[in-house]
């Protein structure tokens, strides 16, 4: 006796061996016995043999018209030898029967199994939908097939041509287009940012990662709105100084300036003047909104997207031969010792001389100069009164870090400047901590530290960043984070430091310069008027903004530095190039700020200088080959090696792009000091 049975959803044949109890023991055409219950039996027959009966009921499905099969089948539920019966016109025959079975099963839309060989036709109006659903899938798998080989042609489909950036990086899986791409990557084996690339949805490699930042980042567009620009109060006093700014070639949110006065007494009055967009801007206008929405201004090799419109940045930036709205704080200085006799702020209109650039004065300006008066540039006398006042501060915080149990910060890194001209880059090495860089970094930190105390002694909330071995398991380790209320800075050597010197680029320093004008305007009652009160629910919203908006930009700074050092390879057709060992199998390149890592090297003294063979790199996924060439037999450290350098620093990109000096100062002293 031959058996046709359903095991876990399929049907099969076999021959029945004996019967013990409600279930078979039956042998398959492979030789294999199995158990089958009486109840998943559907047919049992002599002839014809399990094989052939198989194949003859899988010819018998193959010609059964199923739309003919569901006008025979009615509405009510039947069994399919009942069923057989009509459509054959006789009692089927065991393979008719299988046939029968095996058609039933394979349709779902034609027919509701309701148990072993038991259904009912489906509702025409269902059938019908149902009919028509298969057919759309199947012209939408010709579109996706087509689609499919215009991509593997290198070729973008129109459909794809305005939602390339959500396909790359938001795509729906469901969409045809997204599964024809992802059909096409299989088949080139390829990925789709590269597909993408190669078929002309992208431009370029740097044009995808500014394009992946944008969406992710910027979704509506990195444009502004039109909106009026704030003016400043019209009854601020006249500064009687002639300040001057020192910057970047390239920087156009001019913050800071300075002046030296010399008073009569002979004593010096030094000016740190920092423009004043917190007079014009008010807390919850539309420009306020604007700024707070991006948190900050993007820095990025020969690109920036700032935070204000360009209209606000140019009325409020301390732009030669103008007269401009600034916060100043003026610190009164006895020259003996350089030590602060005073401090005043306040809030005036300030005559900006002259805007100086690292480019022109690098050269002219540095300790040997200054020191021996030599050579004639702009400023000369008070650029040299506040030399020495900037190294008496550095002196006072390096003393004050000790006192945290901090080691002195090491000044022998080295900064990269970056210019990008017709998509050629340039990159200049800067040593760290020369004159005119810490010239403008300690005037800042003062600054920062000074009016962090003001707000605190006047008990007013501000946005404080700090660093210090705390409690509550926070600072296991050295780290910065952002506070609304005073702490100490030990990284950097003071007891509280509150970033209000870049208001024009950080929202932070926009929000301390509100609260600074309500302490110097106001004085003792500062904290009635302030904005911004004590657990201010609006002042940890900002605080927490911030920080991740300033993550991810940071993020994007250091993936672009990180893309135009691979270009610098290239253009430069580099291939043998010296790197120095930061640390085990960390290196970074001499000329470019380019972190590789070579896992397997050998033990190198830190700070020994090697040579590389470049093997190859990738512009879209930012990734470098090398390998070792030359190992100096001595253990010679370079010159500029950064023996201070830890694992936490380096994310396989270059530090921070910035457009002011005194920003990669102070974002060197934040980094955890190796202990």
């Amino acid at each position: 006796m031959n058996l046709f049975f359903e095991e876990s959803g399929d049907f099969k044949v076999g021959t029945m061996m004996t019967q013990a109890g409600e279930a078979y023991q039956v042998e398959m055409a492979s030789g294999k016995r199995t158990k089958v219950k009486i109840k998943d039996v559907l047919l049992q027959y002599e002839k014809p043999s399990p094989t052939d009966l198989m194949e003859q009921a899988k010819a018998v499905a193959a010609d059964i018209d199923l739309d003919f099969l569901w006008e025979v089948a009615g509405e009510e539920e039947f069994g399919f030898a009942e069923l057989g019966a009509e459509y054959f016109g006789h009692t089927p025959l065991p393979a008719e029967a299988a046939g029968l079975i095996l058609s039933l099963h394979s349709a779902p839309i034609y027919f509701y199994k309701k148990g072993r060989g038991r259904y009912k036709a489906a509702p025409e109006q269902s059938l019908r939908a149902a009919q028509a659903g298969i057919e759309k899938k199947k012209q939408q798998a010709l579109v996706q097939a087509e689609y499919v080989e215009e991509l593997k042609a290198n070729k973008l489909p129109a459909s794809m041509q305005n939602i390339v950036m959500q396909l790359l990086f938001k795509p729906d899986k469901n969409s045809i287009e997204y599964k024809a791409l992802e059909a096409a990557c299989n088949e080139l084996h390829t990925n789709p940012q590269r597909l993408m690339l190669a078929a002309g949805g992208v431009a370029s490699p740097k044009a995808l990662h500014m394009a992946k930042f944008l969406f992710e980042n910027f979704p509506r567009g990195a444009g502004f709105p039109e909106v009026a620009v704030p003016v400043p109060p019209t009854d601020l006093p006249l500064a009687n100084v002639q300040a001057f700014s020192i910057d970047d070639v390239t920087t156009t949110e001019i913050d800071d300036a300075f002046s030296v006065t010399k008073l009569d007494d002979g004593n010096v009055k030094i000016g740190i003047h920092i423009a004043a967009p917190g007079l014009g801007i008010k807390p919850d206008d539309a420009v306020d909104k604007m700024a707070r929405a991006r948190m900050s201004t993007v820095y990025m090799p020969g690109d920036k997207i700032t935070m204000l419109p360009d209209a606000i940045v140019e009325a409020f930036t301390l732009a030669e031969g103008k007269t401009c709205p600034a916060l100043s704080l003026y610190a009164t200085l006895n020259p003996a010792d350089w030590s602060v006799i005073a401090t005043e702020t306040r809030a005036e209109m300030v005559p900006i001389a002259n805007n100086l650039r690292h480019n022109d004065l690098d050269d002219l300006v540095n300790e040997a100069t200054l020191a021996s008066g030599e050579g004639e540039y702009p400023h000369k006398e008070s650029l040299g009164l506040i030399w020495q006042w900037a190294q008496v501060l550095e002196a006072a915080r390096m003393v004050k870090r000790e006192g945290f149990g901090l080691k002195p910060e090491q000044n022998n890194r080295v900064d990269f400047n970056f210019y990008v001209e017709d998509d050629v880059v340039t990159v200049s090495r800067r040593k760290r901590g020369a004159p005119l860089d810490k010239i403008v970094a300690e005037l800042m930190i003062f600054a920062n530290s000074t009016w962090g105390k003001l707000m605190h002694d006047h008990g007013v909330p501000g946005i404080y960043r700090s660093q210090g071995q705390g409690v509550g398991g926070w600072a296991a380790k050295m780290q910065v984070r952002m506070l609304t209320h005073a702490a100490p800075h030990q990284g950097l050597g003071v007891d509280q430091y509150a970033w209000s010197t870049s208001p024009l680029r950080r929202y932070t320093d926009l929000v301390n310069q509100w609260q600074i004008l309500a302490c110097a305007e106001h004085g003792v009652t500062a904290p009635l008027v302030a904005y911004f009160k004590h657990k201010d629910a609006g002042l940890f919203a900002i605080v927490s903004q911030f920080d991740a908006a300033y993550a991810a930009y940071g993020d994007h700074q250091s993936n672009m530095e990180r893309y135009w050092c691979l270009r610098w390879l290239g253009q430069q057709e580099a291939r043998q190039v010296e790197a120095v060992v930061l640390k085990d199998e960390v290196l970074r390149l001499v000329d470019i700020p380019l972190i590789i890592r070579l896992p397997g090297m050998p033990q190198v003294a830190r700070g020994a200088q090697v040579k590389l063979d470049i093997l190859r790199w990738d512009e879209v996924d930012l990734t470098i080959e090398a390998r070792i060439l030359e190992i100096p037999t001595t253990d010679a450290v370079a010159a500029d090696a950064e023996l201070d350098y830890e694992e936490e620093e380096v994310s396989d990109a270059p530090e921070e792009a910035v457009d002011a000096p005194e920003v990669a100062v102070e974002a060197a002293a934040e980094e955890p000091a190796a202990d």
